[in-house]
């Protein structure tokens, strides 16, 4: 993949809660996370927008909202010191 370029934080470790690895594709998980990176936080409010590109300048954690091909709700979530991102569904939480 050639996303390295365009990537605007690092994620740290991946980790992928077992709920979310059942329900979720590859190609989910993949396309996700790359939108993720180059911050395109997907469904998320306008103030959670305004929240994460605070949060990606002055480090704190970042959210992001998706849906699956099959329409699944699920969250991606790095940490404030950007050593983790978590792949999880809602009802992980």
């Amino acid at each position: 993949m050639t996303i390295t370029s365009e990537m605007r934080f690092n994620t740290g470790q991946l980790v992928i809660t077992p709920t979310a690895l059942e329900t979720l594709t590859a190609d989910d998980i993949l396309t996700a996370l790359g939108r993720h990176i180059r911050a395109d936080w997907g469904d998320v409010t306008p103030a959670d927008r305004d929240e994460n590109n605070f949060s990606l300048r002055e480090g704190f954690r970042i959210l992001s909202v998706y849906r699956s091909a099959g329409g699944e709700k699920f969250w991606i979530i790095t940490e404030a010191d950007r050593s983790l991102t978590t792949v999880l569904l809602p009802s992980d939480y």
